[in-house]
């Protein structure tokens, strides 16, 4: 997400405490804060994905490998 998008969320928050938001603001707000959401949890997918445990006996395991996205397994479609 963009710094102009999240200063936008930002105006809308100040607005809709100091006036209130017109329905189109409404709007707006909710479809911002979708894609805000939808980022962080991209992002954090993404970190998750990368870590990788060292077990005792020194074997490593990638979690990503191990449980990352589960949407191309056919068991689960």
């Amino acid at each position: 997400m963009q710094k102009e998008q999240i200063d936008r969320i930002n105006a809308l928050y100040r607005k809709s405490q100091a006036e209130g938001l017109t329905e189109e603001e409404r709007k707006e707000q909710a479809l911002l804060r979708k894609q805000f959401v939808a980022d962080v949890r991209g992002n954090l997918v993404s970190q998750l994905n990368q870590i990788t445990l060292v077990d005792e006996d020194g074997t490593m395991e990638n979690l990503g490998e191990k449980f990352g996205d589960k949407t191309t397994d056919p068991k689960l479609s």
